[in-house]
């Protein structure tokens, strides 16, 4: 009675513990997961960062407008002067020795309106080149950590399942162990057993017993796991749909060239290269227009004399030291080192492919074997249970088959499990971008 009691309390535990439970099918997972995923969130931001970066550098071709009011005043001759030239204010009287010597002070009120046009800047073209590859590069990243995400939140959704069906198991092995229990209790008083035997029964129980609460906290931490993948606060309980599998089709035998990592790499390759353009052609010359318009006056926020500078500059650096040519270098040095790594990037990923299209064979077979297994253990368990009802059979014959059906079971559970975290997988690393 006491065993019956605890294996009850231990049932309910979890109920009392979790305080809800939500059902949850894996299609719902994956749309919360890639609304609401932290990592999917900040690599978002890191995509619209970058493009905002990106945005920035149209200022190679748009102008640059400043508008400045400045007041001023002076008893400088030559000040003085200059101030009265630029408000066309200068009389005859002006160039009197004494006033040009001994000026009073003099206040000039000036409004100007700067303007610089960029015209020919190859440097910076490939500069704004670079900075939209690696937008780019990081669009393909927040586009793979999608997939990503997607992928861990299929494992854990497997793992999950497979944490309620070692539940099931264990609850189903609980039962039969009483009903063991029992009848080894009532065998016992009809003298057909020891005290030894009711031992081993108990001692069987309370094993079980404790693999099934185990089982219960394998099912909060992997419902904790799959909420934090979908953004939510654990303590939720998630109650999956039936394990189920997809029978190994046909898989692709090569990686895809465009899959979004690959592209990643592969723009931010052509953002170095950009960038070594880029000072390659701070040899080249540039061309630039500039222009000033001013209005001057004695008096505040007067415009009584405007004036116009208008002009081109034609500069070119003919020589910084070696500054250039060593930046240049580093530059190549770059480029040629992210190249490499994507070429191996992409052997790497070949060849994991291929070791997970032979695992997912492998893991096919296992499971075909654990099927077949589990059942010849629950058919001997029953060929058991009849033969030690007649006393064929000793106590701990029985318990032995009691214990590898619940083994084969789970090895079942779990060959599943890892068939679908295999196929699951074996996507991913053949799913090319979606932008």
């Amino acid at each position: 009675m006491n065993n019956l009691l605890r294996g009850i309390l231990i049932l309910l535990i979890p109920v009392w513990a979790n305080g809800q439970t939500t059902h949850l099918t894996l299609q719902e997972a994956l749309d919360a997961a890639q609304k609401n995923n932290q990592s999917i969130k900040l690599s978002q931001l890191e995509a619209d960062a970058s493009r905002a970066q990106f945005k920035q550098t149209q200022a190679v071709f748009l102008p640059q407008v400043n508008v400045s009011y400045t007041a001023i005043t002076t008893n400088n001759p030559l000040n003085a002067f200059g101030l009265k030239l630029q408000q066309q204010a200068i009389t005859a009287s002006d160039f009197n020795p004494a006033l040009l010597n001994n000026p009073s002070g003099t206040q000039n009120f000036m409004t100007k309106i700067e303007l610089q046009q960029p015209i020919i800047n190859l440097d910076l073209i490939y500069q704004r080149q670079a900075a939209g590859k690696q937008a780019e590069a990081l669009l393909f990243k927040h586009q793979r950590t999608r997939q990503y995400v997607a992928f861990e939140l299929e494992k854990a959704y497997a793992q999950l399942q497979l944490s309620h069906r070692a539940v099931a198991v264990m609850e189903q092995a609980v039962i039969s162990a009483k009903a063991v229990a029992l009848s080894t209790q009532h065998r016992f008083e009809q003298g057909y057993l020891q005290q030894s035997d009711i031992l081993q029964v108990q001692v069987q129980v309370a094993n079980l017993e404790s693999k099934l609460a185990e089982a219960n906290s394998n099912v909060q931490n992997a419902s904790d796991y799959l909420g934090l993948l979908m953004g939510m606060q654990p303590g939720t309980v998630y109650e999956t749909d039936t394990l189920a599998y997809n029978q190994p089709g046909s898989s692709r035998e090569s990686i895809p060239e465009n899959r979004a990592d690959f592209a990643a790499m592969q723009a931010a390759v052509q953002a170095r290269e950009n960038i070594l353009k880029s000072n390659k052609m701070t040899y080249a010359p540039k061309l630039n227009a500039f222009g000033e318009f001013m209005f001057n006056d004695s008096g505040a926020f007067g415009f009584g004399s405007d004036a116009y500078l208008i002009g081109a500059q034609l500069s070119w650096t003919v020589f910084n030291g070696t500054a250039t040519h060593h930046r240049i270098s580093n530059q190549r040095i770059e480029r040629d080192k992210a190249a490499r790594e994507l070429e191996f990037q992409k052997a790497q990923a070949q060849l994991e492919l291929s070791k997970t299209t032979r695992q997912l064979q492998d893991t096919q077979n296992l499971v075909n074997q654990q099927t077949l297994a589990s059942a010849q253990a629950k058919e001997v368990f029953r060929l058991m249970q009849n033969r030690y009802a007649q006393g064929l059979i000793t106590t701990t014959e029985l318990l032995q088959a009691q214990t590898m059906m619940a083994q084969q079971e789970l090895g079942q559970a779990q060959a599943q499990a890892q068939l679908i975290i295999t196929q699951a997988y074996l996507s991913f690393l053949t799913t090319t971008p979606n932008l």
